[in-house]
């Protein structure tokens, strides 16, 4: 037998994977660049809908510091 699914939870879960494979290339992105392997591993591996990415992205990565030249006078 074969098993239904309704048009709006294929919609659902189109839209899950989307916005799983938007979040997880830019946080891949950032991980590799910033030479994070063990964070690189984890958003990889596991599927978490966005979340971990977003964690990583917003707490983890590495920021760039700003560095300001004072002019000598």
């Amino acid at each position: 037998m074969a098993t239904v699914i309704s048009p709006e939870l294929l919609w659902i879960i189109v839209i899950l994977v989307v916005w799983e494979m938007i979040w997880k290339g830019i946080a891949l992105w950032k991980t590799g660049k910033n030479q994070q392997i063990a964070w690189f591993v984890c958003i990889f591996i596991i599927n978490t809908v966005g979340i971990l990415p977003i964690i990583y992205l917003l707490f983890f990565q590495k920021r760039k510091t700003l560095i300001t030249k004072s002019k000598k006078r």
